[in-house]
């Protein structure tokens, strides 16, 4: 399914459906699985495998995205904060400050 096809966009464009806020991101955390499943059964149930092939496609693309994403979150969240030592030396300095004025 191109990424520019009316069929792909209403593929791709199914989480925005759902959202109260236009501000607020999209979010199916909420949902049980057969209500996920439910949204996109149109696609991969469909009786031509070429359909049901592209809706795949077109959602392994979605979740590259997706996770792209949550890497360049994480890398940002790693050089404003540091690693796991950083984080756990300053936590455990902390701790013993907060002792020695005790």
């Amino acid at each position: 399914m191109d990424a520019r096809r009316p069929e792909a966009l209403t593929v791709r464009h199914i989480p925005r459906k759902l959202k109260k806020d236009p501000s607020d991101p999209p979010d199916l955390s909420d949902l049980t699985d057969q209500e996920r499943w439910a949204l996109y059964a149109p696609w991969l149930e469909h009786r031509h495998s070429a359909v049901r092939a592209n809706a795949a496609i077109c959602l392994i693309h979605q979740t590259n995205y997706l996770l792209d994403q949550q890497l360049r979150r994480l890398e940002q969240d790693f050089l404003k904060e540091g690693g796991l030592r950083e984080r756990m030396t300053r936590a455990r300095l902390a701790a013993r400050a907060q002792q020695s004025q005790k």
